[in-house]
């Protein structure tokens, strides 16, 4: 039998500071690589210099498993637990949305969000995550902002296929 520990997550919301928070999508640090992305290799990588990761997250079949369009890559949910200060889970179905809520429920405290076409989001832990092309907005978490060449100057944070570039 596996016991897996709750953690908590109320120390990763950012102070108010110069520095942003930088998040890798999907794992990718100096532009997209469709065929690494979301691999748990590849988000280690990312995490191991220094950045937080968003990952697409599905539960699927009774398992956990990372990948854009599909389940892709089985996870544990203790390669979750081990990471949960660096991931922003972004569930691709609401079967997904559900059994983190369960999780969140049994003491769990992961930061996740869903969405689909929206302008924005509010993650778990009460991040604004902005949809691309649709800043500025004041604290929040702005996505791919190179394909939009977004206006980051009252974002908190930065979630880029490029995040080496934003680096100070």
């Amino acid at each position: 039998m596996i016991i897996f520990t709750p953690t908590s997550r109320t120390e990763k919301k950012p102070q108010k500071q110069n520095k942003k928070v930088l998040i890798s999508h999907r794992g990718n640090l100096n532009g997209k690589q469709p065929h690494r992305e979301n691999h748990p290799d590849y988000i280690q990588e990312a995490i191991n210099k220094g950045y937080d990761v968003e990952v697409d997250f599905w539960y699927h079949e009774d398992k956990f498993w990372l990948g854009h369009d599909e389940p892709q890559h089985e996870v544990e949910l203790q390669w979750v637990v081990d990471r949960v200060f660096k991931l922003w889970i972004h569930c691709k179905d609401l079967k997904t949305l559900e059994k983190l809520k369960q999780l969140e429920n049994q003491g769990f405290e992961f930061n996740y969000f869903f969405h689909n076409t929206d302008d924005g989001t509010i993650t778990s832990k009460g991040f604004l995550w902005i949809y691309p092309g649709k800043q500025p907005i004041e604290n929040s978490i702005a996505v791919l902002p190179e394909e939009w060449n977004d206006d980051l100057t009252k974002c908190l944070g930065i979630c880029s296929d490029s995040i080496d570039n934003y680096k100070q």
